[in-house]
């Protein structure tokens, strides 16, 4: 039977430390906080304030924490620095305290044997979205000589405090430090290349993915030189170039920019609140152009659902298919999606007749020709695709806008088949159009910046958010999240967790929503495949090239939701 671990020392008072002592004194256990910076201590005292009937000891002391029955570590992520901690605690405290590190990239077994202490320590791995320590899922990790009635007191413990335990092995960054920090520096090298702003990737990020905040927020909320120390651990014990720290994740932790506990990091913090200070180059202004009449060629499920913003908006819509049939098939899928939205009470049945009189469906391109802006929404196929924009320069008139909404293909390629680069630009929708708010704006090196402006401008009027960016395979969103289902493919061949239990840790323990599975189950395990292709044959990286499993996957015909068989479809614990 576990014991109740009723007097807690946890030694280190950073954002992780100070969670956690939060925690446990609102669960009612005395605690020992411990930590030689006075600062760090200070910010600690205000963030746990009044948390519960537990009291609490702030010290400098490693001493004070010797009548403790567990231990917990959360100094910075050095080797040294654990080793020393632990060492001198295990000499202090009692043959029977109970040890944990919060170590997310060093190896927890050789710190417990060089600490003394290889059958008492346990490795409890969490991160804090937003800097919240309230129902996560943590990793527990146990050397291979841990006691099972330590691990049992651990577990026990961490049910108490609200969270979910997943037992995971020792494998270099567990399973949510490898996915989360990778995708992290993902997202830090993306704004060091000046691809796009900061608030670009975060606000693409939110909307795209559904994240409460983006990724160089969650950086400022964990601590830059916490993930610069835990990347620098990962890339020692892997070699992997993914976990090397971007050149400007160093400058700005040896700047002082730590992020929310120094007041700045990727922004400037007031309050626990990002101020909406300026950062970077601003997308190319110019002069919008005026945009009535929008057309849409295409009649899969994309094209439909962007039709059906368009005319919802009081745009005259049209959109062109390849036969009459497919145009009346667009149609009705505009009809019906409309009819759902009356029974769901999201509009009037006025507003649905007129957003359908507002739509003409063709299958002739010359119905393009009064066309203010078009929206190419057709099969990811540069082929196909340049042919239509070759149509569209032929039907439309001189200073249309023309668009295209792929995200995994070169928006230049499309601009080349015409005479007119200059008027061609991206304008990436997400997946189900009428839903999601958000909408990627790629210029290339020839667009002009009045194009870009009005794409910006135009998708305003449709209800959309915009962010900027350049011409680049997979923009923004999906350029930090395929490599990332990527990896969690990854780390499954290896065995290191099942589907349920990665899903588990990136959606309770982690910011994503949904679990990476989940994910590619709803996305398609094929979509996701070929973006993936895509992103490995521009950039080349050995970690982008698509993982042998999803590969498998789909050459079995296994493409997640749409197949009724994928990584969670129908319900697996286990592959």
């Amino acid at each position: 039977m576990a014991r109740h671990l009723s007097t807690v020392a946890v030694i280190g008072l950073g954002t992780t430390g100070s969670a956690i002592a939060g925690q446990l004194v609102g669960s009612g256990r005395r605690v020992v906080a411990v930590d030689t910076d006075p600062a760090a201590t200070e910010r600690a005292r205000r963030r746990i304030g009044e948390r519960g009937p537990g009291g609490i000891e702030f010290t400098g002391r490693l001493a004070d924490a010797a009548e403790a029955e567990l231990v917990v570590e959360a100094v910075p992520e050095r080797a040294a620095v654990k080793r020393a901690v632990l060492g001198e605690a295990a000499a202090l405290c009692g043959p029977d305290t109970v040890f944990v590190t919060t170590s997310g990239g060093l190896p927890v077994t050789e710190l417990a044997f060089e600490a003394g202490c290889p059958d008492r320590l346990v490795g409890l791995h969490l991160f804090l979205p937003d800097g919240e320590a309230k129902e996560l899922t943590v990793e527990l990790v146990p050397t291979p000589l841990t006691v099972d009635t330590v691990l049992d007191d651990v577990r026990e413990l961490v049910r108490g405090l609200g969270w979910h335990p997943v037992t995971t092995a020792d494998r270099a960054g567990l399973v949510g430090s490898a996915l989360t920090l990778a995708y992290l520096n993902d997202a830090v090298a993306m704004h060091e290349q000046r691809y796009a702003t900061r608030d670009s990737i975060d606000t693409a990020m939110s909307l795209g993915c559904g994240l409460r905040s983006g990724p160089l927020a969650q950086l400022d909320a964990i601590g830059l030189d916490t993930a610069l120390d835990t990347l620098e651990a990962l890339h020692a014990r892997t070699g992997d170039r993914r976990f090397l720290p971007r050149p400007s994740l160093r400058q700005m932790v040896s700047a002082g920019l730590l992020g929310r506990k120094a007041g700045r990091g990727f922004y400037s913090w007031t309050d626990g609140s990002p101020s909406p200070d300026a950062d970077g180059a601003a997308p190319r202004q110019g002069q919008a152009r005026e945009v009535r009449s929008i057309g849409v060629v295409g009649s899969g499920t994309m094209a439909a659902g962007i039709a059906e913003v368009c005319a919802r908006s009081g745009h005259p819509t049209v959109l062109v298919a390849r036969s009459d049939e497919r145009a009346g098939s667009a149609r009705a899928a505009v009809d019906r999606s409309l009819g759902r939205g009356v029974q769901r009470g999201k509009l009037t049945a006025d507003a649905r007749d007129a957003a359908m009189d507002r739509l003409t469906c063709a299958s002739d391109p010359q119905a393009l020709a009064g066309c203010d802006l078009v929206v190419e929404a057709v099969a990811e196929d540069i082929d196909v695709k340049r042919k239509i924009f070759g149509e569209l320069d032929r039907v439309c008139r001189p200073g249309a806008v023309l668009t295209t909404s792929t995200s995994s293909l070169p928006v230049v390629e499309c601009a080349r088949a015409t005479a007119r680069p200059e008027d061609v630009a991206g304008m990436h929708f997400f997946n189900p159009a009428p839903v999601m708010k958000l909408i990627e704006v790629s210029h290339t090196v020839l667009t002009s910046p009045d194009v870009t402006a009005t794409v910006h401008a135009t998708a305003r009027t449709l209800g959309k958010r915009t962010v900027d960016c350049q011409d680049r395979i997979g923009f923004i969103v999906n350029a930090l999240l395929f490599p990332y289902l990527n990896h969690a493919v990854t780390l499954l061949q290896e065995c290191r967790g099942t589907t349920a239990d990665i899903d588990m840790i990136m959606s309770n323990g982690n910011v994503f929503p949904m679990g990476p599975f989940q994910l590619l189950d709803v996305v398609g395990l094929d979509v996701s495949l070929a973006i993936q292709r895509s992103l490995h044959g521009t950039f080349g990286e050995p970690w982008l090239e698509p993982a042998p499993r999803l590969e498998q996957f789909v050459a079995a015909g296994y493409t997640g939701r749409k197949s009724g068989k994928g990584f969670r479809i129908p319900a697996r614990s286990t592959l």
